[in-house]
């Protein structure tokens, strides 16, 4: 008995070690998860994507002996919205593993949706995640995470260059997260200042993992949800998650935390806005420990009609050097971004 028991286990690790290995989870669109006109919160999908992501990785953590851990976001790369979602469809959401190094996880997401009733389904989002493995014994700990086995040196490879360009970009991001965003009375319309937004949330029980700290998608939902008040505010219209560049995890956010998340618009073109987002973690318990700047994306949003059509984005109007330089910037990631695409496009036909 005990050696059948032994064999299962090694089939499931050798399974689990494989690039390529998948779990999927699905989930019906209800009225909590949209809008008012009935399109899904991008927040709502990026907490289902987050979940699949800690599911397969943690998985495949526990797949080898030692101290068992949890998989810990830390980092969401560039994610578009290919196409809406709406209530009353079912997402389908899969995970597979592309990556491992020493102490990360690389997961690749794809979100599926359908309509149950006419049948048509249609990819809705790939999004690709990486995850640090921390110790159940003490959550500071990284340990080490088991090898996967690659269909050739070439898939290796080309994981390793994305590996090391996502270390050089978080590296880079840390060393702006000194920013903070100033509230200004009586701005003028279409300002930076008319439309930049703030929540302040207490972080419960029920946001966080058994271990005591916030999931990822609970963060990224709340994100969304910033900077899409701060777009609906600027285009008085609906308007929908269009994209969102990297969301980088700086720190851990533990229970009992208040958590501020901030939202302004850096760039405006003819028909997206691109919103700049921060969390600042504030433990009330171990307040000498002090404030702390945990997470920072940007969110691209468009503005829709009645019939979901996209409409023109009102121009920002900008006040100063930091937010002409912030503009620049931003028109620099959305040329960078539409010439991925392009470049994308070319290579499917």
């Amino acid at each position: 008995m005990a050696l059948r028991q032994n064999q299962l286990l090694l089939h499931l690790w050798k399974q689990n070690c494989v690039a390529g290995a998948r779990n999927a989870t699905s989930g019906i669109m209800r009225p909590d998860d949209a809008n008012i006109v009935g399109n899904v919160h991008g927040g709502t999908i990026l907490k289902m994507i987050e979940e699949a992501g800690c599911i397969i990785g943690t998985r495949h953590c526990n797949s080898q002996t030692g101290d068992r851990c949890v998989a810990a976001l830390a980092r969401v790369e560039r994610t578009d919205f290919l196409h809406p979602m709406f209530i009353g469809e079912v997402a389908h959401v899969s995970a597979e593993i592309t990556y491992t190094s020493k102490n990360s996880v690389e997961v690749q997401v794809n979100v599926l949706s359908e309509n149950i009733v006419t049948g048509a389904k249609k990819l809705t989002n790939k999004a690709t995640l990486w995850y640090v493995p921390l110790s159940l014994q003490n959550v500071a700990k990284i340990i080490e995470v088991p090898p996967i086995e690659y269909s050739s040196p070439e898939q290796e490879e080309a994981g390793k260059k994305r590996y090391e360009a996502q270390k050089l970009e978080r590296i880079e991001t840390k060393e702006r997260n000194g920013e903070i965003i100033m509230s200004i009375s009586l701005p003028e319309p279409y300002t930076v200042a008319f439309s930049q937004s703030s929540l302040i949330h207490l972080v419960g029980p029920s946001d966080c993992t058994l271990y005591g700290f916030v999931h990822g998608g609970v963060t990224m939902k709340l994100m969304d949800e910033v900077a899409g008040i701060v777009a609906a505010r600027h285009c008085k219209t609906n308007i929908v998650t269009a994209s969102v560049d990297a969301i980088n995890f700086h720190r851990k956010i533990k229970k009992g935390c208040v958590i501020t998340v901030s939202g302004r618009m850096t760039f405006t073109s003819n028909k997206s806005m691109e919103i700049e987002v921060f969390v600042d973690a504030d433990p009330l318990v171990e307040a000498e420990k002090g404030k702390y700047r945990a997470v920072t994306a940007f969110f691209t949003y468009i503005s829709l009609d009645k019939e979901n059509k996209p409409l023109p984005v009102p121009p920002l109007k900008l006040e100063g050097e930091e937010e002409q330089k912030r503009f620049e910037e931003g028109k620099a990631r959305y040329l960078q971004n539409k010439a991925k695409r392009l470049t994308d496009k070319e290579r499917q036909q």
